[in-house]
């Protein structure tokens, strides 16, 4: 991430607007169950919110200095934060009843990429297990803020059939302000 974006997925502003806007908005309809895979956190301000959400998180970042940061300061609580690539995820399969994705999806260099990280999402979840999130969609102000980073849209037009050639199903995509919030569920059978 370029300097203002690091500096802004850090602020109390967006830490506010995560609590009292986004992951209300992407969360109030599904349950993901109790032991939940957070793909991306960043810095970790979806983290603080999300722990209190569910008995057991566990968070997966590829940004070494984040994931050391995000891992201290979680330290003794319900949070394993995991230093890795959610393109090739760590974990057994069927190891989570949920996952949850915020606003990082464009963070991921490439569609293809973005795809395996459908997949491994796809992999690690037990059958039944929900798969939510959001990601932004494209405005002058989005792109303002993504100078010289990583931005790799993610078309809410087009996420849907993504989603099912990943193996999902039940998926649901809404447009909103700015952004779209997905659910996806792995078949049960």
């Amino acid at each position: 991430m370029n300097r203002y974006h690091r500096r802004f997925c850090s602020s109390v502003e967006w830490g506010k607007t995560l609590k009292s806007t986004v992951i209300p908005w992407v969360l109030r309809e599904y349950d993901l169950g109790q032991n939940v895979l957070e793909i991306g956190p960043g810095p970790g301000l979806a983290t603080d919110v999300l722990r209190e959400r569910f008995e057991h998180l566990t968070s997966i970042e590829i940004d070494d200095r984040l994931a050391e940061s995000l891992a201290a300061r979680m330290h003794g609580t319900n949070v394993d934060v995991r230093h890795g690539d959610a393109t090739e995820m760590p974990f057994a399969d069927a190891s989570f009843s949920g996952a949850v994705s915020m606003t990082m999806l464009h963070h991921v260099p490439s569609p293809e990429l973005q795809d395996r990280l459908l997949a491994e999402t796809f992999r690690v979840l037990r059958p039944g297990g929900t798969f939510a999130g959001s990601d932004s969609t494209l405005n002058l102000k989005f792109r303002f803020s993504h100078l010289f980073d990583t931005m790799v849209i993610v078309p809410p037009a087009t996420f849907e059939e993504r989603l099912r050639r990943a193996g999902f199903s039940e998926v649901a995509i809404r447009e909103g302000k700015g952004a779209f919030r997905f659910r996806a569920v792995k078949p049960s059978a």
